[in-house]
């Protein structure tokens, strides 16, 4: 069979389940028996299907599960909740606040979450109805929100990240660290267009005065034993307001901020791998929040209130992690098995000598792999697009990456920002869907694009600075080789 026709056979496969609404990762075992059979060996190599699955999942991917699971625990505990309410809080006197709060809240959450989903709903449950209350135009209370949740795919600890180069075969650490720079980066740049837009057109978002009723009022602070109160103290001096300010912020940032240092620190330094790292992370996350607890129940300051945290929260963590996990396994096993078969049919190969004889420049092999990205993620979900494209980009001796000699962590890097930006471009981008999921009031699908569209615009101009500029990608995870 020639290459064309057994590359199209097998991605047409994949692509036709998809559309009939099948789950990816029963799409690409559908593809994986068809290729098994016709380019495998047959019945035989139907028979190795199990082993190569069983070979599939490797230790290096413990760290999804566990940089899930640190999330989930944080959200599952309400301590999430807490942090967005700290920073709204801390920032006052700046044009479109709260916008400018779902920038702040969302790039810390990105830090700690790793989910894109979990970003965007949690700051559109908790901010948007606000924001719309208080005379916000949809179009400046949506997109920041939008456009801050897919930073999670950059700033450690991110799933996808962590998926990407475990695929791959390279190092989860140098990825990791890669995308620290680009995703503050964005943040800084969403942060510079809110403010510049709403100092330059006010209406957008009407300046108020935060409506917190007890930062006028003296602070208390009490000590509690068996529920009893033994010793307070009462501060009506001067400062108490900066002070009923700064204190959340000490609170339930400061840990928080920990629970980073301690995930992206350990690797950085080499202390620990990044398997590791993401456990500590969950034992941080563990102390954090038992911390918030303990709080909660002997020291009691006015204007701020622990978080719960039960057993039964973790318990729910646990549950959720073991959802996700279970489905990012089974696309993994299912995806390399894919690759497998398009080796082995020669449609890598083929597809391989076509380009190569287009004797095109690194560089225009790199833009037209994000073209592709582009234009795949305005209809499929970023596993799909990933584990599609991944055999022809990254994997093995037949990949694009080795036959122009690519830097790897700075493609996938780009491969990164370019799935962030599939998740905002319609008709299908994800957090398109979300957003109109959790707003609480009549919005339609154009307006939702229509507010994402400029953060889009964001998106693009990093994504062509570290494509001419790839130093601002790989510089930082030079540093730990």
């Amino acid at each position: 069979m020639e290459w064309y026709f057994a590359l199209g056979l097998l991605l047409g496969t994949v692509c036709a389940f998809m559309f009939l609404g099948l789950p990816v990762a029963f799409a690409f075992f559908a593809a994986n028996i068809l290729g098994t059979y016709l380019f495998i060996n047959g019945d035989i190599g139907l028979l190795f299907m199990p082993i190569e699955f069983h070979n599939a999942i490797k230790f290096t991917l413990a760290p999804i599960a566990l940089f899930l699971l640190m999330g989930e625990i944080l959200l599952q505990t309400g301590v999430a909740f807490k942090a967005i309410g700290a920073i709204d809080r801390l920032i006052s006197r700046v044009p479109g606040r709260l916008a400018v709060v779902s920038i702040v809240g969302g790039t810390v959450f990105s830090s700690l979450s790793g989910s894109t989903i979990a970003n965007t709903a949690i700051l559109g449950s908790v901010l948007l109805p606000d924001m719309i209350k208080r005379g916000y135009q949809p179009s400046i209370a949506m997109g920041p929100i939008m456009a801050v949740g897919g930073i999670a795919m950059l700033i450690p600890p991110s799933a996808l990240a962590v998926l990407l180069a475990s695929l791959a075969e390279q190092s989860v650490a140098q990825l990791l660290i890669a995308g620290i720079v680009p995703g503050m980066l964005m943040a800084v740049l969403f942060f510079a267009y809110v403010v510049g837009r709403c100092m330059l057109n006010p209406a957008l978002a009407p300046a108020y005065v935060p409506d917190h009723g007890d930062m006028d009022g003296p602070l208390t602070i009490s000590l509690h034993l068996g529920g009893r109160r033994i010793a307070g103290a009462v501060y009506n001096g001067r400062g108490r307001r900066m002070l009923n300010r700064v204190l959340p912020f000490f609170f339930y940032i400061l840990p928080l901020l920990v629970i980073f240092v301690i995930v992206v620190g350990s690797i950085f330094f080499k202390i620990a791998a990044p398997t590791e790292a993401a456990a500590l992370g969950c034992l941080a996350a563990l102390a954090v929040c038992y911390f918030f607890r303990l709080f909660k129940t002997v020291i009691r300051i006015s204007g701020i209130e622990g978080a719960d945290f039960t057993w039964r929260d973790v318990a729910r963590s646990l549950m959720e992690t073991a959802k996700i996990n279970t489905m990012i396994l089974f696309i993994i096993a299912g995806s390399l098995v894919f690759s497998q078969a398009l080796a082995n049919s020669g449609a890598t190969d083929g597809l391989l000598q076509q380009i190569t004889q287009l004797d095109l420049t690194p560089i225009m092999v790199v833009i037209a792999m994000m073209a592709v990205l582009l234009f795949l993620g305005a209809f499929m979900d970023q596993v799909s697009m990933l584990l599609l494209t991944l055999p022809f980009f990254l994997l093995g001796s037949q990949s694009l990456q080795v036959a122009f000699n690519i830097d790897v962590i700075w493609l996938m890097v780009l491969m990164l920002i370019t799935m962030e930006i599939s998740l905002l471009t319609p008709p299908f981008g994800l957090l398109l869907y979300v957003m109109k999921g959790v707003a609480q009031f009549e919005v339609t699908l154009g307006q939702v694009v229509k507010s994402a569209l400029p953060f889009i615009v964001i998106e693009l101009f990093v994504l062509v600075l570290l494509i001419w500029v790839p130093e601002v990608a790989t510089w930082l995870p030079k540093q730990i080789q």
